[in-house]
């Protein structure tokens, strides 16, 4: 993250196969918390399958965070709740 909040704006930064301005990306992770860290490395922690490109993996889960943490925790809820019978 350090990383790509000292890039210039006009940088251009390939985050899950999609070409984006660094501004925009910046943008993205200036918005992100601390639950929203731990919720990447808690994925991170559960995937078993081998990563090419770890740091590409990161950059594409931290600017997805904000997108997707409410879902994946409403999925567990509903795992836990109601996935058992």
């Amino acid at each position: 993250m350090v990383d790509v909040m000292m890039m210039p704006d006009h940088a251009i930064l390939r985050i899950a196969g999609a070409e984006r301005p660094a501004a925009v990306v910046k943008e993205r992770f200036l918005k992100l918390d601390d639950s929203h860290i731990a919720y990447v490395l808690g994925c991170l922690h559960g995937n078993t399958g081998k990563m090419g490109n770890i740091k590409a993996y990161l950059l594409a889960s931290l600017y997805n965070a904000a997108l997707t943490i409410d879902n994946y925790y409403r999925a567990e809820v509903n795992h836990d709740l109601y996935g058992s019978g």
